[in-house]
């Protein structure tokens, strides 16, 4: 059985953890916009992010981040509430920090694979994992069944075990 003493370092620890995973994967331009006090500095920032965002991303990959981000934090947030909550068993805190590490590896794989396909394949991407299934849209005007198939395979070689690996083009 856990003790109190044990269990207020699991959730100090995993709150630790989360931060840390959160800062490390933070885009440095927000964390420079973050820490500056002036307006004008982070709007010059901000359009300079913005451009970057506009050459190197269509803006249907930029909305469905966001919208993926923001699904995400929500549940970070009440994951992190119910490992908080002093009425919360044991079982259902150990099952919240679980769920926040599974988020944090689901995190990294979208970030691996988008890298890859942008490696292999020299197309910006959106990639979402969802336990056995993976959604990929790239952004290309054209719809290439050869390219389709070339970064499912891509993308099954990074996998043991078989995938449902759906690929989208969104024209930029």
């Amino acid at each position: 059985m856990i003790n109190k003493q044990n269990l207020w370092f699991l959730t100090l620890f995993s709150l630790i953890l989360v931060l840390s995973v959160y800062y490390i994967t933070m885009p440095n331009d927000l964390l420079i916009a973050s820490s500056s006090t002036t307006e004008e500095k982070s709007e010059v920032k901000e359009e300079k992010k913005e451009e970057q965002e506009t050459v190197s991303e269509t803006d249907n990959l930029t909305a469905l981040r966001v919208s993926l981000d923001e699904e995400r934090d929500k549940e970070k947030e009440e994951l992190k509430t119910t490992m908080t909550k002093e009425d919360a068993t044991t079982d259902e805190k150990n099952n919240a920090y679980e769920q926040l590490k599974y988020l944090s590896v689901i995190e990294g794989e979208e970030e691996k694979l988008e890298k890859l396909i942008k490696e292999k394949h020299n197309l910006n991407s959106f990639v979402k994992v969802d336990s056995n299934k993976i959604t990929v849209v790239a952004a290309k005007k054209k719809h290439d069944v050869k390219e389709a198939n070339n970064i499912m395979r891509t993308i099954q070689g990074e996998y043991n075990t078989k995938k449902t690996i759906t690929v989208k083009f969104e024209g930029s």
